[in-house]
């Protein structure tokens, strides 16, 4: 019996790992899959909601590391991962997306040695836990970002490389690593949407929140590039401004980050933001009440990763707020436009859907909701 573990820690991890772990249960008779919640995001909005709307058991271990600064959070995550692997003993690590309990547990992976049970000298000969990597190869090329960074290490720590997009695979090849490290598998974040999309159609939040299909933009806020200086955050309200002059009957659904909101507060922008006309602001929802905001949104405002690629899965125009993007699929055959915070190209990018002149986008290759078994097939040939 092999034993695998997957470490998570942020929401968007879960989504990733969910449909991993409903595939490995068709092989519990050879694999026994551990669930690793490190408690990054220890906020139950952002974090419990996620494990019981995608049906995932309880965590089999929490870390409980909470929030700190990177540099203490990935630190900490270190030393009791670190404990978990020398009690389990795995055969393989799985870790997801570029955030710090990525880079973390990949690096316990590296610096721990095992005994090697195919080694001839009985005990002897050891080895680094084999760690496989979800979302391998993305890169912004923005190294001020620390997902950059964690996208970088954990690649060249990883023994397994699951590529997400063609940009990846070039990527990693550029970079020197053997091809035979590569499999361009596709999304598993959009395997948990291609699944959800029926159960999320039956969330009554629009109800609850007074809107009407296709006719609200919804927003999500939360990387420090953006919410993290006065300036750029007092650019953004000129920005939802700018979208209540473009269309005054379109309102702005706004569920807030923790340390989003943290920040307006110590900025003292609150009473700026609800002057704001049209403008809701919530806190973070759940996975199926999110997935039907974005499923029914005209326009998409964000600076996160994963919904660049949900958006264009779905077909909804999205605008990114950030001067780069690590997935390049999504602008080149998907509906994602990467603005910064130059008022004048969302301005542009904002009449360009309000007349129907926006891009219609495709979704890209293995987009297709198969990942997953895609992935662990590959695994189970290898472990």
């Amino acid at each position: 019996m092999k034993k695998i573990l997957s470490v998570v820690g942020a929401r968007p991890n879960f989504m990733k790992m969910a449909p991993i772990h409903k595939e490995l249960l068709k092989h519990k008779l050879k694999i026994t899959h551990k669930i690793v919640h490190t408690g990054q995001h220890y906020d139950k909005k952002m974090s419990d909601v996620f494990f019981k709307e995608l049906e995932l058991p309880k965590p089999h271990i929490y870390l409980g590391v909470g929030s700190e600064s990177h540099s203490v959070q990935t630190a900490k995550i270190m030393m009791e991962f670190e404990k978990v692997v020398l009690k389990e003993k795995p055969d393989l690590v799985i870790v997801y997306g570029d955030v710090n309990s990525t880079v973390a547990a990949g690096l316990v992976c590296s610096k721990i040695l095992i005994n090697n049970p195919d080694a001839k000298s009985t005990g002897k000969l050891k080895k680094p836990i084999p760690l496989a990597h979800i979302e391998s190869g993305l890169r912004s090329f923005d190294r001020n970002m620390p997902e950059e960074i964690n996208r970088i290490l954990t690649d060249n720590i990883a023994e397994f490389l699951f590529v997400t997009e063609k940009s990846g695979m070039e990527n990693l090849l550029k970079d020197g690593f053997d091809r035979k490290q590569i499999f361009f598998v596709g999304n598993t974040m959009l395997d948990s949407l291609k699944f959800y999309l029926k159960k999320a159609s039956k969330s009554d939040i629009l109800k609850e929140l007074c809107i009407s299909k296709k006719n609200y933009i919804l927003v999500t806020l939360h990387r420090p590039s953006n919410v993290d200086t006065k300036d750029n955050f007092k650019k953004i309200l000129e920005i939802f401004r700018d979208i209540n002059r473009i269309n005054p009957e379109l309102d702005i659904v706004f569920p807030i980050h923790p340390r989003t909101m943290k920040m307006l507060k110590k900025f003292r922008l609150t009473a700026q933001m609800e002057s704001l006309n049209n403008l809701i602001i919530t806190e973070p929802f759940g996975y199926l009440d999110f997935l039907k905001l974005m499923m029914e949104s005209k326009i998409v405002l964000t600076d996160s990763g994963g919904i660049q690629e949900e958006t264009t899965f779905l077909k909804i125009p999205c605008i990114t707020l950030r001067e780069n993007t690590e997935r390049p699929v999504t602008v080149s055959e998907g509906t994602n436009e990467v603005c910064g915070l130059n008022r004048q190209i969302i301005r542009n990018q904002i009449r360009k859907i309000e007349s129907g002149k926006f891009k219609k986008g495709k979704v890209p290759k293995l987009w297709d909701g198969e990942t997953a078994s895609r992935i662990v097939k590959i695994l189970l040939s290898k472990i």
